[in-house]
């Protein structure tokens, strides 16, 4: 079963995944559905952002990089950016990492419309139990392999 794209059409469907500073979390999503979409020869966009834009133009985390080019994911060419308002109407669907990341973007949108394209990621998987990507950024590799296997799942359930 395909979870957001059930029952639509999904060429040229734009996703946004964001989590807390665009180098670690989202830019993985990004690589990893980006990656799935070309395997199942999808027209479907991605990018990714943070809340804060303290890594804004920094390529991801280079212990994420090496996850996801463990796994034949190149994420190298990312930069981050920061989110903002304009990226509602540029997103079909917007992915967030955990509860935080949540807040912050609903904060922004201007209306029902807005706020109807976010969703936390995980809930592809484990529906309505609001469960967080957890942050690598602060431990060890297996960390970083655990996040790279919940990307991989849910892009498998969000796109096939």
């Amino acid at each position: 079963m395909i979870g957001f794209f059930v029952g639509t059409q999904m060429e040229n469907k734009k996703i946004l995944f964001v989590c807390l500073g665009n180098i670690c979390r989202s830019p993985m999503a990004e690589g990893v559905f980006r990656q799935r979409a070309q395997d199942l020869h999808l027209d479907v966009s991605f990018d990714s952002a943070g809340t804060g834009g303290w890594h804004a133009g920094e390529a991801p985390d280079k212990r994420m990089q090496e996850t996801g080019q463990g796994h034949g994911v190149d994420i190298s060419d990312l930069r981050a950016r920061q989110f903002s308002v304009s990226d509602f109407d540029a997103f079909d669907q917007i992915y967030v990492m955990d509860d935080s990341n949540l807040e912050n973007v609903l904060k922004l949108a201007r209306d029902a419309n807005d706020r109807g394209k976010v969703k936390m990621l995980l809930n592809e998987l484990y529906p309505r139990e609001d469960m967080s990507v957890p942050d690598p950024y602060f431990g060890g590799q297996q960390g970083f392999e655990h996040v790279f296997d919940l990307l991989q799942r849910s892009a498998e359930k969000v796109l096939g």
